[in-house]
């Protein structure tokens, strides 16, 4: 049980150690002098929004304040580790609020063991879950280095539920997983919010996952995010290109720019020439350009699911147009792309001509305009594009 005597008296020796008056105190902590003398008075405590931040100025652990003496020096703690458990349990009831969803499906929320989502679907005669696990590579550096923080979270959801929606699926339960070397609670809740909007976005929930610190593991500053997700599809209803024939039509759908793939070939530009970053393209910066989020395209193919039209679909990723295609079309088939009908958008133009890549590598690493392949019958193509027309710009190929 806490002591707001001993509380107090702590963070006065403290205060006073440092050679600080309440009002300097008050001035760093961004309060008023008044909430400082009550502490020191054990009127009250320190709420734990601003524990953290008293924590660091006194030069102490926020669990030190909690129990009102300092920890033996020559004893080892989680919090001398890098771990505060006091400020992490405080993380934990911010990221509550993100989690809070309306889908029935979802029996529990932030605080179990494990998450709970019920898999009961009657209006399906067999079932079949699709997993997958998706990180945003080396863009996420980037995203952190430019202040694109809740950004690459949309890219990372984004890019899982597209590579899901190719078989059909319909996304349903997302868990993420955030590794730092200091957990940065602004940073984090930034996060976790991104994550959860991208996730309602694709009409999926944000039903759990985990944070975790590694101070002597990962540099402080530095964050690695990773999510997995299950979606639901009927048996009968999985899109794996088993269905595609001779004769039938590939359109491809544009992207918004590089998605999340090739960065590391971009990074090694900007490392070559720092001068590109605030070159102009199409009116945005060269980081505005390369820095937009992975294009979604659940919402503009979902409503095709299970008609029977779509005989296989590609997400178009590391590898580019060929070396994601492929994976579906059968043995013996072969598509014939005509190049000179893809919009490739000018960020690749630039890219290409800036580091004097050539043709075969832009299109073995990049999307260059192309986000999504859609496999249909010839005589399907024109209602299939005037539906996705109503979401993105379709290009036939």
């Amino acid at each position: 049980m806490l002591n707001s005597m001993k509380v107090g008296n702590f963070i006065m020796e403290k205060r006073k150690a440092l050679g600080l008056i309440q009002q300097q105190l008050a001035d760093q902590l961004n309060i008023s002098f008044q909430a400082i003398s009550k502490w020191e008075n054990g009127i009250t405590y320190p709420n734990i929004e601003i524990l953290r931040d008293l924590a660091i100025v006194l030069g102490v652990s926020a669990d030190e304040i909690l129990a009102g003496s300092e920890r033996d020096a020559e004893g080892l703690s989680y919090s001398k580790a890098g771990i505060d458990i006091t400020y992490t349990d405080s993380m934990k009831k911010e990221m509550s609020k993100y989690l809070e969803t309306n889908d029935k499906r979802v029996l529990n929320g932030l605080g179990p063991f494990a998450s709970l989502y019920d898999i009961h679907f009657p209006e399906m005669k067999h079932p079949v879950l699709v997993l997958k696990s998706e990180e945003p590579g080396s863009k996420q550096k980037l995203a952190m280095e430019y202040g694109y923080t809740e950004s690459i979270c949309h890219d990372m959801i984004h890019h899982l539920v597209n590579d899901i929606a190719v078989m059909g699926a319909k996304p349903l339960a997302v868990l993420d997983t955030i590794v730092c070397g200091n957990a940065e609670k602004d940073t984090i809740k930034t996060l976790v919010k991104g994550i959860s909007e991208a996730c309602k976005e694709n009409e999926c929930a944000l039903v759990g996952g985990e944070t975790s610190i590694q101070p002597l593991v990962v540099e402080a500053g530095v964050y690695v995010l990773t999510s997995s997700i299950a979606g639901i599809v009927e048996k009968s209803n999985i899109i794996d290109g088993s269905a595609i024939e001779e004769g039938d039509s590939v359109l491809a759908i544009a992207s918004n720019g590089l998605h999340t793939n090739g960065y590391s070939l971009v990074r090694l530009l900007m490392e070559k020439f720092p001068q590109i970053k605030l070159d102009k393209i199409d009116g945005l910066t060269f980081i505005e350009q390369i820095m937009k989020p992975h294009t979604p395209y659940y919402k503009s193919i979902k409503g095709l699911f299970g008609s029977g039209i779509i005989h296989g679909m590609a997400h178009i990723t590391g590898g580019g147009i060929e070396g994601n295609l492929c994976r579906v079309i059968p043995d013996g088939f072969s598509a014939r792309i005509d190049l000179s009908k893809v919009k490739v958008l000018n960020i690749f133009k630039y890219i290409r001509n800036s580091g004097n890549v050539s043709d075969e590598e832009m299109l073995r690493t990049f999307n260059c305009g192309v986000g999504f392949n859609v496999v249909v019958p010839q005589k399907d193509k024109a209602a299939v594009m005037k539906h996705i027309q109503h979401f993105h710009e379709p290009l036939l190929c």
